[in-house]
């Protein structure tokens, strides 16, 4: 009889096209969202949109139309075996992470532990009953199992594509100063992730961290093909953008 896989054997085939992010102060790299700059601390949307977030961190550069923006693509929109494996990989790529590097986050959020976690909403209220990320966080991630906790609701509210609003989404409850661990699967302009936590801080939160699966990168635009190839390549499990200290292997 088969054993059901491990975590380690589910993410392993991902080390193949996953890209270690730089550092935030890396020099050329926005110090919010990790995307490459024109030398600037911050990207453009960072720059000049309200941000509510204390901390963000990506696990990988998701290049436009790469394998990894396919896979958080396709894990939401397939049905059957192919999304039921894609959900199951993408688990495992979030477990192995947070297991190592969940303290790194922490401690560049200003704090311990996070009490608390929850995914950020669809931007679509119809998609958001169905979306497969808050089982993900919620059942198959061992390490948010427990702490996870539907905590926004997509609003009625109108708002402009890649505009920064709280009021985008509604809190289920209110909060009592805890630390949250927001997750969402893409980072692209940051305009639904930095809502989400402005909701949040609206509930009564206290610090939030901002953890996603992919910062998504154009190749196409200004030198991102040039800024990527100088990256290295086979993805370093043991290092984040953020790392403090020893990272903790996951079989």
């Amino acid at each position: 009889m088969s054993s059901a896989p491990t975590v380690a054997e589910l993410s392993a085939p991902y080390a193949n096209f996953l890209i270690n992010p730089l550092a935030p102060d890396a020099g050329g790299v926005c110090s919010v969202c990790l995307t490459f700059t024109d030398g600037y601390r911050t990207c453009y949307p960072c720059g000049h949109r309200p941000r509510f977030a204390d901390a963000t961190l990506a696990i990988s550069y998701s290049v436009a139309f790469g394998q990894l923006h396919t896979a958080l693509a396709q894990y939401k929109r397939r049905q059957g075996r192919v999304a039921g494996a894609l959900q199951l990989q993408l688990a495992a790529v979030l477990w192995r992470f947070l297991r190592a590097h969940e303290p790194c986050l922490a401690s560049h959020a200003g704090v311990e532990r996070f009490e608390l976690v929850t995914t950020v909403p669809s931007g679509d209220q119809a998609r958001d009953v169905a979306h497969p990320l808050p089982r993900i966080v919620g059942e198959l991630v061992g390490d948010t199992r427990d702490r996870y906790r539907r905590l926004l609701a997509r609003s009625g509210t109108a708002v402009a594509a890649r505009t920064v609003d709280p009021g985008k989404f509604n809190p289920t409850q209110e909060l009592a100063g805890e630390a949250v661990l927001l997750i969402d699967d893409t980072w692209a302009s940051g305009a639904s992730v930095q809502s989400a936590a402005g909701a949040l801080k609206t509930a009564g939160a206290g610090p939030i961290a901002v953890l996603v699966i992919g910062r998504h990168v154009n190749r196409e635009y200004g030198d991102n093909a040039a800024r990527l190839r100088t990256l290295p390549r086979g993805f370093d499990w043991d290092r984040c953008a953020v790392h403090r200290g020893d990272a903790v292997p996951v079989a």
